[in-house]
């Protein structure tokens, strides 16, 4: 093999290798997602951040998987046309580094997991999770031990033809699986859009705080507060996306709330955001939600 194939076989080997990685992480990925979403662990209430894992692997396996295929397959024909000799040094230690890598992965996921059940998570989402890891690694090391001892002739070896479509329609069926437990696209956006809709009624909020603070009363109205030295920036005083008017409304000394059109019902994922006395639940369309004056004691705390 000359120089010019030693160097694109080392590309395809390498990024064989990134392609492998993106594609085994995002199969693990899509499977723990299932998994954490299938079996609810009261320790592990929030789901918020296993939309955004299915999100990625869904991404990530939609450009990751062809490419691996694609690139294995160049590497194959390869080594039947002899372009690739079988016992090459570029072959041998690109494969046992492909190996080194893939088993410092699954070292990591293996030490993630038993660190998660150690920590309290449930022993049916250990043991199932336990499972997926062991199959992903089993599935990569035996495929490339065999690959490197296999004899080369130039019709299509059957093990890796089994070992192709049994990856191919795992893939498959994990990619199609993500599906059924991710939001639509439609459903994130609205989502989104309203977490943008609540930042500017936090920071109305806190621009009436701020009123407070100096005056020691309430605004009587929005208006109030623009010809007031409190900062008030027109975007915070409108829906972002419909550019609606935010409501403000006094409803006594030291009571107000705050109405706007929402696209989707709130969920506890929503309200962790870390906002003392947060209590902003709200169902789709136009709703009102309190207000905190932060002066006044939290209800939440006086109850302790």
């Amino acid at each position: 093999m000359n120089n010019k194939n030693n160097a694109k076989y080392a590309f395809y080997y390498l990024l064989s290798l990134v392609s492998l990685i993106f594609m085994g992480l995002s199969v693990g990925m899509i499977a723990f997602g299932i998994i954490n979403k299938s079996i609810v662990d009261t320790l592990n209430s929030y789901s918020g951040n296993y939309d955004s894992q299915l999100r990625f692997a869904i991404s990530a396996l939609f450009i990751a998987a062809p490419m691996f295929y694609v690139i294995t397959r160049l590497i194959n024909k390869g080594l039947r046309s002899e372009e690739l000799a079988k016992d090459s040094g570029i072959r041998r230690w690109l494969t046992y580094f492909i190996l080194l890598i893939s088993f410092l992965i699954i070292l990591g996921s293996f030490i993630t997991v038993i660190n998660n059940f150690l920590s309290g998570e449930m022993t049916v989402r250990f043991i199932l999770k336990a499972i997926t890891v062991l199959l992903i690694s089993g599935s990569v090391f035996s495929f490339y031990l065999y690959d490197m001892k296999r004899e080369i002739n130039q019709s299509r070896d059957m093990v890796v033809m089994i070992f192709t479509w049994a990856s191919a329609a795992l893939v498959l069926a994990a990619f199609i699986a993500a599906w059924f437990f991710v939001e639509s696209p439609a459903i994130s956006r609205a989502r989104r859009l309203d977490q943008n809709l609540m930042n500017n009624i936090y920071s109305l909020e806190s621009a009436v705080n701020n009123f407070y603070e100096i005056n020691k009363t309430l605004p009587e109205s929005l208006a109030t507060l623009e010809n007031s030295e409190v900062y008030l920036s027109k975007r915070m005083l409108t829906d972002p996306d419909s550019q609606e008017p935010i409501v403000y409304n006094k409803l006594s000394d030291k009571t107000f709330e705050f109405c706007a059109t929402f696209r989707m019902d709130s969920t506890t994922d929503d309200m962790n955001s870390g906002y003392r006395g947060d209590n902003k639940n709200h169902q789709a369309g136009y709703q009102c939600v309190s207000g905190l004056l932060y002066s006044t004691p939290d209800p939440a705390i006086l109850k302790y």
